[in-house]
């Protein structure tokens, strides 16, 4: 059997794949920066998405005082 990589990660998942921590990624799905799709209580965030963010320019982002 191949390897069939997943389609959907969860938040800390996601954090590591983008290299931030799990209070970004949350902020991030807060200001709709990145999508994600409930199922039930939990948070998924779509592989595309990921790959998205991570080409994206993110110059209009800026840290909170």
């Amino acid at each position: 059997m191949s390897h069939v990589p997943k389609l959907l990660y969860s938040r800390r998942d996601s954090g590591a794949i983008l290299s931030l921590s799990l209070r970004s990624i949350d902020y991030l799905l807060a200001a709709g920066a990145l999508k994600f799709r409930k199922v039930g209580a939990k948070i998924l965030i779509p592989y595309e998405e990921l790959v998205r963010f991570a080409s994206a320019s993110h110059t209009s982002l800026s840290r909170r005082a």
